[in-house]
């Protein structure tokens, strides 16, 4: 019985930080679409596209060791602006 009530502990409480995720991630892309807009719109040259499609791309587990700058963080609510500069 001990472990059943520990399970359904646990699962409720990863529930619950799943979807306090997905409200921030919602209110995120609410926060920053106009920004992303004006990005796209600006973005003659097709220059952005081409650095969303590198970073997805697969890269060594070395290469992304260490503390993420606070432009590139996943995090960062202004982690999309970083292709901009």
């Amino acid at each position: 019985m001990q472990t059943l009530a520990l399970q359904l502990t646990t699962t409720l409480v990863d529930d619950a930080i799943e979807l306090v995720k997905g409200f921030g991630r919602a209110v995120l892309n609410l926060a920053t679409a106009p920004i992303e807009r004006i990005a796209r719109a600006c973005d003659v040259a097709g220059i952005l596209e081409q650095r969303r499609a590198g970073r997805r791309a697969p890269r060594p587990a070395a290469a992304s060791g260490g503390r993420c700058k606070s432009r590139n963080c996943r995090w960062s609510p202004f982690r999309g602006l970083s292709e901009l500069t």
